[in-house]
């Protein structure tokens, strides 16, 4: 009898979060899935196997790859997840090498993760990857510049991207989730450029962040859209994830520009007087 062979899935970021949630989910639909991070192997913690990866380096990307290829021979599915954020912050607040950090590994390891795949997928004629973006790479997000530019970059080397690979049987998608509930706020760097003149509106942002993780979607909303993604007949360049989500890009796509500008000041409290931000009611935006 012939062996159907399974498709082969690499994801980084796998050691937590929303990477975790998505090698999982993709283990239960049947893929092989390799997970990476810089720990590695982490012993029958999970239902897929772990490679070491740093995305800010071209020889461990390269090394990472070539080991999947090794065991599989082919990688049918990359969803580049592997990202962080800084703190709250003004954009003056974080240094040039800060800067360069934040994308170093959000956009830039991305990068070099596409790179190292298209190759194979080229020469096997399909393919599919998946760049968990945000809705940061449609709406602006005051006191998180970098971050979301960022994200914006991912959305825009997405797009491009899937336009000149799509007559070569490999499409791109975007995830684009709003606040979801991981450790990912834990890993934030702090600005390492403070200045006093931010420090009040720094801390409403801060708390307002706070009080929209505690009730945030589950890292399972973003793993089964990846999945939709990846198994869809004809995929779509862009997919929401999650309730927040679809919101803000009806509003984006459908509200008045000034609306939208007054909306994302009023939920983050800009324009409120220092002293009364911390009493007012939280509301979603």
């Amino acid at each position: 009898m012939n062996r159907i062979t399974p498709k082969v899935a690499l994801v980084t970021g796998a050691s937590s979060g929303i990477g975790e949630a998505t090698a999982k989910r993709l283990a239960d639909a049947g893929y092989k899935v390799y997970g990476t991070s810089r720990r590695g192997a982490q012993a029958g913690r999970q239902p897929f196997e772990m490679l070491s990866l740093d995305v800010t380096s071209d020889a461990s990307v390269e090394a990472a790859v070539s080991e999947a290829i090794r065991r599989e021979g082919h990688v049918d599915l990359l969803v580049n997840n592997a990202g962080f954020g800084v703190a709250p912050a003004a954009a003056e607040e974080s240094s040039m090498d800060q800067a360069r950090a934040i994308f170093e590994t959000n956009f830039f390891g991305l990068i070099r993760m596409t790179r190292a795949v298209l190759p194979h997928m080229r020469r096997q004629g399909s393919g599919r990857i998946i760049n968990i973006g945000s809705v940061l790479g449609f709406l602006p997000m005051p006191y998180g510049a970098l971050y979301a530019a960022t994200k914006h970059a991912v959305a825009g080397y997405s797009e491009s991207l899937d336009h000149e690979l799509r007559t070569r049987g490999i499409r791109v998608s975007v995830i684009e989730p709003a606040y979801t509930r991981t450790p990912f706020d834990a890993n934030f760097l702090e600005p390492d450029a403070k200045l006093d003149e931010y420090r009040e509106a720094r801390a409403g942002v801060t708390r307002r962040v706070n009080e929209v993780m505690a009730t945030a979607e589950q890292p399972r909303v973003v793993a089964e859209t990846v999945l939709k993604a990846a198994s869809a007949a004809r995929p779509q360049l862009k997919y929401t994830a999650g309730s927040l989500a679809k919101r803000l890009r009806f509003l984006r796509r459908f509200a008045p520009a000034v609306l939208v500008d007054a909306g994302i000041r009023k939920d983050l409290r800009l324009d409120a007087p220092a002293a009364s931000q911390s009493a007012r009611t939280a509301r979603a935006f």
